[in-house]
């Protein structure tokens, strides 16, 4: 599945054009690295945004293209979360 679809059907970005916008600006990465919107995810993957200071890993658990509202939180599990506060 396409990293901008998962983040979409995931519902951890509100829209694809975010999700896109988001990968295009460098501010997702797979494994450690920067990815392009239409770049490859697979079961097990480390997925890091970037939302200004808070960053957010997740690892995903299933690629599901059709996954209702109620299933988007099974396809991944939060690995680390930072808030500016954090950071601080």
């Amino acid at each position: 599945m396409r990293v901008d679809k998962f983040l979409k059907v995931s519902r951890l970005l509100k829209r694809r054009s975010v999700a896109n916008n988001a990968c295009g600006e460098g501010l997702v990465s797979v494994n450690g690295r920067s990815v392009k919107p239409g770049a490859r995810l697979n079961v097990g993957d480390k997925l890091t945004i970037t939302f200004g200071h808070h960053k957010l890993t997740v690892r995903v658990l299933a690629l599901n293209e059709k996954a209702s509202k109620a299933m988007a939180d099974t396809l991944y599990e939060v690995i680390e979360e930072s808030k500016a506060s954090d950071e601080l």
